[in-house]
């Protein structure tokens, strides 16, 4: 096996593979869509392109191949379910409405051909369909009964039915009684898969389902990846992965899909520039960020997958790369005391997008780097542009860089590439023997250095833990930063753990993206650094508080947010959160992690 092999095994089934909306339903490798719009006639709109939050829709249980899904909305004075089953090579679909409204909602069934796919769209005495290059041949059936409505932007077959009663719309003839029983079948299955995981069932629910419906396929590299949201897929011009946010997505999908967890981990390690780095992000077009990588997890993920699976082949192809990546921060991203710092250099654009043209080269750049936007560790940083770096000795970058080593060491001997261990070790020792240098003694953590004047900074996120990732951190150390930092709900404690700046700092109160907000990475990157300290008791703590914070808003509004309100655990009190973005679901992750390992003890 080999990643192209992968890709090409695994381009192909139904599921909802359009990124534009969750209520089509594609079949690959043709291409081919069902489309559903739904006529409201109280306010004249077509209701296509449906995604978490418009007309109220919310996102249901659902399975990661798309063997069942489930979503509601509202339309017409109605509320609208929407189911679907991909069984035996057939797609079938059941649209459900309940309450009342002047006039019922019209459902408009399209039939249509994405991303250039060869084929031939018809339209039939009055049923639609396709006809492929290989001679096979789709017809969509409906139970609907035809309704008046004409459609005047139609630009494919299509037939309006009312939506007075279940509909169902499939490639096979079906009753509606036929495919509700098979709906049930199935949604039992994937009931029962969660209930398996107790209390942390809901949390194991909103994980998947949005990591699910968050898959897509990317016709530009022809492969399934699953982007941070829809959303900001359609807002970059077709798709867009970002670094660890991808790796993330790659981590959760273990936990239903060995194939997508790899597709996920090679798509945005492709992404690496010419220079050998992966980028902040890479996006349709070739428009990438040459200016600046993220935080390097790769190597982290990568393990707990061969961890959990045991394919050599994925390492043996993976290595390569992510050994250059490592190289290059060491290259590009050190002080001369051996510490780390993020940055950014200026580049010859491409396409003359914005952030080819604007926020790089500078202290902005190297802010976007960090994956931390807008920290408050970051406001008064200096930067030296000719070097690209902002001279800031970086506690966060610096363990995560001690851990990237020794995650490379253990993949580097199951890929059989010894020959890069002493280096790696090298690299580990230097790092960890600079991280000591950011100890501060009088307030008992490590701290980030002002690399010009030689100050610690005294503002403190939860990137200062990433610290325990260094072997050379004493159980006086790991006592210290827990009980005055950690668990103290002055500063990272509290009902929600852990916001991204003290409670005490002048800047929480701003509760505005990386300023106070709680991010779920950060949860992550600490309980993987509470589990290398040996830290047990800790980790429980974050990993109760994380299922708890990720249920509250998926419990209430079936949201999956980007960030989270410090205090108040709400996601939907700022625009800029997201309410469907997949790392939401790494809150999920800690907390079935977390159990796991309290079973495996018990």
């Amino acid at each position: 096996m080999n990643y192209n092999e992968l890709r090409k095994q695994t381009n192909r089934g139904w599921n909802t593979w359009y990124s534009m909306s969750m209520t089509a339903h594609v079949l690959l490798p043709y291409g081919f869509c069902i489309g559903l719009g739904f006529k409201d006639f109280a306010d004249a709109a077509l209701i296509r392109d449906l995604k978490v939050g418009v007309h109220g829709l919310r996102p249901g249980s659902r399975s990661w191949d798309g063997a069942y899904t489930s979503l509601t909305f509202r339309a017409g004075g109605c509320e609208i379910t929407v189911e679907s089953t991909a069984q035996g090579g057939e797609q079938y679909i059941l649209v459900t409405p309940s309450g009342k409204s002047y006039r019922a909602p019209a459902l408009v069934i399209e039939a249509s051909l994405l991303w250039g796919k060869p084929g031939t769209l018809w339209n039939r005495n009055g049923q639609i369909g396709a006809t492929f290059a290989d001679g096979r041949e789709i017809l969509l059936h409906t139970t609907g009964r035809r309704d008046s409505y004409v459609y005047p932007d139609a630009r494919t077959p299509y037939i309006p039915v009312t939506l007075d009663s279940p509909v169902v719309v499939s490639t096979a003839p079906a009753s509606v009684e036929k495919v509700r029983g098979m709906l049930d079948e199935v949604r039992a299955r994937v009931v029962a898969e969660e209930a398996a995981y107790g209390e942390n069932a809901g949390a194991y629910q909103a994980m998947r389902s949005c990591l699910a419906w968050d898959t897509i396929y990317e016709p530009e590299h022809d492969r399934i990846c699953s982007p941070v949201s829809r959303a900001w897929s359609e807002g970059w011009g077709g798709y867009v992965l970002f670094d660890w946010d991808t790796y993330f997505a790659a981590l959760m999908s273990q936990f239903g899909s060995r194939e997508l967890a790899y597709l996920n981990a090679f798509a945005i390690t492709n992404e690496m520039t010419e220079e050998g780095f992966v980028p902040n992000f890479g996006a349709a077009d070739d428009n990438k960020s040459r200016d600046r990588s993220q935080p390097p997890v790769g190597s982290l993920i990568v393990l707990r997958l061969w961890e959990r699976f045991r394919d050599d082949w994925v390492v043996a192809e993976l290595f390569p790369a992510l050994y250059r990546w490592n190289t290059w921060f060491t290259e590009h991203r050190t002080l001369g005391d051996g510490t780390m710092a993020w940055g950014s250099v200026k580049f010859e654009p491409k396409n003359g997008r914005y952030f080819e043209l604007y926020n790089t080269g500078d202290l902005q750049g190297a802010k976007f780097e960090s994956g931390l936007d807008n920290s408050p560790m970051y406001d008064d940083a200096p930067f030296d542009a000719e070097r690209g770096l902002m001279l800031l000795s970086d506690v966060g970058l610096t363990g995560l860089y001690i851990e990237d080593c020794r995650c490379l060491m253990k993949l580097a001997e199951i890929a059989g590439q010894a020959d890069a261990l002493p280096v790696l070790r090298a690299r580990m020792e230097r790092a960890e023997a600079a991280m000591d240098t950011l100890w501060n003694p009088e307030t008992g953590i490590y701290e980030n250095r002002d690399a010009v004047t030689g100050a610690f900074s005294h503002r403190i996120s939860p990137t200062n833990f990433y610290a325990l990732f260094s072997s050379r951190a004493t159980e006086a150390q790991k006592r210290s930063m827990a009980e005055k930092y950690l668990l103290d709900p002055d500063e990272l404690g509290g009902e929600y753990m852990l916001p991204s700046i003290s409670r005490r700092d002048p800047a929480y109160p701003d509760q505005d993206y990386w300023r106070g907000r709680i991010w779920a990475p950060m949860n992550y990157l600490v309980y993987e650094a509470l589990t290398e300290a040996g830290m047990t008791e800790e980790m429980r703590a974050l990993a109760d508080s994380s299922r708890r914070l990720l249920l509250k808003e998926w419990e209430e509004h079936g949201h999956v947010h980007e960030n989270y309100n410090g205090t108040t655990g709400e996601g939907c009190d700022k625009p800029n959160s997201n309410n469907f973005y997949h790392w939401g679901g790494l809150l999920g992750y800690v907390a079935v992690m977390q159990a796991k390992k309290d079973g495996e003890n018990s």
